[in-house]
């Protein structure tokens, strides 16, 4: 009889509460709030994870957001495109906040309330995005759901 090993269970559960929206007095930086349980904790904590807007246009032009969502939705009818870019900037700033959250639970996260202010990880993130650009592109992507146009 031959057992397979159980998959790796992930240690942190990682929730999106809410964002992303501004930084009340920081008009420049925007926000996202998530619930963030480990398998070993009691409860969970929030971490707020705050992106100022000149790191957020350096990651767009990294990715070259612009474009690619452009090619993507190039079928869809103009009239909808607006939606879905205001979407998509959504889910762009949600993504990178998860990336940013990811990288301070890889450096040791503690069981505490916390913001990762704009400042934190800066550069961790930017070497990140570089490495993940195709994995973020793909969610943004999916979460969009946009209808694929038919090959032939």
């Amino acid at each position: 009889m031959s057992f397979l090993p159980s998959p790796q269970l992930p240690q942190y559960r990682v929730t999106l509460f809410y964002g992303p929206e501004p930084v009340e007095g920081k008009p420049e930086v925007l926000r996202c709030v998530f619930n963030v349980k480990k398998r070993s904790w009691k409860g969970g904590v929030q971490v707020v994870v705050e992106m100022a807007e000149p790191q957020m246009e350096r990651v767009k032009q990294a990715l070259g957001l612009a474009a690619r969502l452009e090619r993507t939705m190039a079928h869809i009818p103009d009239d909808e495109r607006a939606d879905y870019r205001h979407r998509a900037g959504d889910l762009f700033v949600q993504a990178i906040c998860c990336l940013k959250l990811d990288l301070a639970i890889e450096a040791g996260l503690q069981q505490e309330n916390r913001i990762l202010d704009d400042t934190i990880l800066a550069g961790e993130l930017d070497q990140a995005v570089r490495e993940q650009s195709d994995r973020i592109m793909s969610q943004i992507l999916a979460e969009l759901d946009i209808p694929q146009k038919a090959e032939g």
